[in-house]
């Protein structure tokens, strides 16, 4: 499934997506299931983000935010990848010296 997704704006509404639609893809109560995530970086500096929910019986789903591509790649319990998303909205990350994650919008062009 390659599929171009128009109403992530910021980098809380991408969490809420991705978190949405790993318990889809296994039938998960999205209020069940908590989702960690963790900093990629290529370099010095950070370029996408991970996503992981555990979910019963050692269920383990995952998402890669690839943020210089905007692209999202979505994972199943096999590790086997079901579906590719391109972002219509620049997220980018920025390293801080606290090391936090601030979310920056750039609207790509259509």
């Amino acid at each position: 499934m390659h599929t171009t997704v128009k109403d992530v704006h910021t980098l809380d509404e991408l969490r809420q997506f991705i978190h949405k639609a790993l318990c889809e893809q296994e039938n998960l109560l999205v209020d069940q299931f908590t989702m960690t995530e963790v900093r990629l970086t290529r370099g010095n500096g950070p370029c996408g983000l991970q996503f992981c929910l555990r979910g019963p019986h050692n269920v383990r789903l995952a998402a890669i935010w690839v943020a210089d591509q905007h692209v999202v790649y979505l994972y199943d319990a096999r590790g086997t990848r079901y579906a590719k998303l391109r972002l219509m909205t620049q997220l980018a990350l920025h390293s801080s010296a606290t090391g936090a994650v601030d979310p920056g919008l750039r609207r790509l062009p259509d």
